[in-house]
């Protein structure tokens, strides 16, 4: 079998999707010799993706999240004997011979599209096309799977639901480990409450500041800061303007996209991670914090109660008080915050890329095996 994996994005947004696609190349490449793997990158990307026989680097020069995207993506892919090729960021080449797996992630710009750029909504509504015309598709979650049917029109059996993991980088710190590095580093308060995401305004950043402003109002948390990391997103000035107004800005610290190694001790650090995003179509820092035995409050909307289990407290994210009281809980209540802790570190470890990467194979063999050509009958004179 000869599969293609359309890795460009790696190279243009280091978010998301390209963990989740840099992940399943390495456990693929853990998991499978005997599939001849193509791995199409950026052409400024030149490290592989994975250093392994059945594994080789291709150049593509179509640019990404352009509108002519998919038919000069259909172009270059002309040249390469593929059985099939898996689009990680749900855009297949248009009119091309090629099988195409798919996978969405979410489906967040048709549930809040006046937060687009005119280039992102024209990028992202060619999504009604791609999965028509995709063999199969991969989603994150059953929540996900739900809006691709429902909103799409997308047929239920030819969509997988696959969860994601948290790297293997995630895991509890010694705990006589101190974190000052960190602190020195970020110049950030030693007690904080984190929160992981891209800035803007569909994360519910306004009701975390809220609640952390109602917090430092009516409960004596002491000097316990908030951290938030990620990049900017659409619309993120709202969320700068809104610290200003609440006047948290002494107390509230934003310390950008950080690397992998710094996240864990962040992560380790924290008194408790908040994420109270209207929708997520998995919600990856919930599910690494608790790798890491952080204690983690959610809201109880779209993938979240699907992620967590009963391993984390859950909320209405349109209620800022209610958000207070369970930071508030978790901050005074010890054997609550270990309960969770513990049981956080046990849902963590049902989650692993190996299993993707498995599930993600099974998926691949069952396209091809059903676009296999039935081998004629023999004619009864051969007999």
């Amino acid at each position: 079998m000869r599969v293609g994996i359309d890795a460009r994005l790696i190279h243009h947004q280091p978010a998301g999707i390209s963990r989740y696609t840099k992940h399943l190349i390495e456990e693929l490449a853990l998991l499978d010799r005997e599939t001849t793997y193509t791995v199409f990158q950026h052409r400024n990307h030149r490290q592989p993706l994975a250093d392994k026989p059945n594994f080789r680097r291709r150049t593509l020069f179509t640019p990404v999240h352009r509108r002519v995207e998919q038919p000069m993506l259909a172009a270059e892919l002309s040249f390469h004997s593929l059985d099939l090729l898996h689009s990680t960021d749900f855009i297949p080449p248009l009119y091309s011979r090629i099988p195409s797996v798919i996978t969405v992630h979410d489906l967040a710009f048709l549930r809040w599209p006046h937060y687009l750029t005119e280039s992102h909504a024209a990028y992202y509504g060619q999504i009604d096309r791609a999965v028509r015309h995709a063999r199969h598709i991969i989603v994150p979650s059953q929540s996900t799977k739900n809006d691709v049917v429902g909103r799409l029109g997308a047929s239920p059996k030819k969509i997988s639901v696959i969860h994601e993991a948290a790297a293997s980088i995630y895991r509890p710190l010694p705990k006589e480990r101190p974190q000052t590095a960190m602190q020195a580093k970020y110049g950030i308060p030693q007690n904080y409450i984190f929160f992981v995401s891209t800035i803007e305004p569909r994360k519910n950043i306004d009701g975390l500041l809220n609640a952390y402003h109602h917090l430092r109002k009516y409960y004596n948390v002491g000097e316990i800061g908030l951290v938030l990391a990620g990049k900017p997103g659409w619309l993120y000035d709202e969320v700068y303007r809104r610290v200003e107004e609440l006047d948290l800005k002494q107390n509230t610290f934003f310390i950008g996209r950080v690397p992998d190694e710094d996240l864990h001790q962040l992560y380790g650090g924290a008194r408790c991670l908040v994420h109270p995003a209207f929708y997520e179509g998995f919600g990856l820092s919930p599910l690494e914090a608790m790798a890491c035995g952080t204690p983690t409050i959610v809201a109880n909307t779209s993938s979240m109660p699907e992620v967590v289990g009963d391993a984390g407290l859950f909320v209405d994210p349109s209620d800022w008080e209610e958000i207070a009281v369970a930071i508030h809980r978790l901050l005074t209540d010890r054997e609550l915050h270990e309960e969770l802790s513990q049981k956080g570190l046990q849902r963590a470890s049902i989650f692993s890329w190996r299993r993707v990467a498995a599930k993600t194979l099974a998926v691949y063999r069952m396209v091809r095996d059903h676009n296999a050509v039935p081998a004629a009958p023999a004619h009864p004179n051969s007999l």
